[in-house]
């Protein structure tokens, strides 16, 4: 019986594969290489909007600590925890504010976990970039997940 091929076991040169949802499945990793892999195999209008969202982050916080956990990149401090974190599904890309419930205002879309919320981007959406760096800068000050 032939052994099923892993991620690692891939070719650099194949497309990584898209989970249930069109959520990338890339391997488990720190810094910012495995982030942009995981953006880079976003399926369609999400991989552009990935980008959006990633250059934003770093211009917020220059000294943003990234990694990919559980199939989704994640966005943290330096010994602090993650703060958010980003998950392809079919029709819309989720971020994560791992503290959302502290942020003003408070993301819209609510989460069964606590203090998390949620940003739902859809194709069609127009980010308020703006509020989303206010975002951003909030939730880095905050303690982070530890995962």
């Amino acid at each position: 019986m032939a052994k099923a091929k892993s991620q690692a076991d891939a070719s650099p040169h194949e497309k990584p594969v898209l989970l249930s949802g069109g959520n990338p499945q890339i391997a488990k990793g720190h810094g910012d290489a495995p982030v942009q892999a995981y953006i880079a195999a976003m399926p369609g209008w999400k991989s552009e909007v990935g980008r959006r969202l990633d250059q934003l982050i770093v211009q917020a916080i220059p000294n943003v600590q990234k990694a990919v956990k559980w199939n989704s990149p994640l966005y943290g401090m330096k010994d602090e925890g993650w703060f958010l974190g980003i998950h392809c599904f079919a029709s819309y890309i989720k971020v994560a504010f791992f503290r959302g419930l502290s942020l003003d205002p408070v993301p819209p879309v609510e989460s069964k976990s606590g203090d998390t919320r949620y940003l739902h981007i859809h194709e069609d959406d127009r980010l308020d970039e703006k509020r989303f760096v206010s975002w951003v800068k909030q939730a880095s000050r905050l303690p982070g997940e530890r995962m």
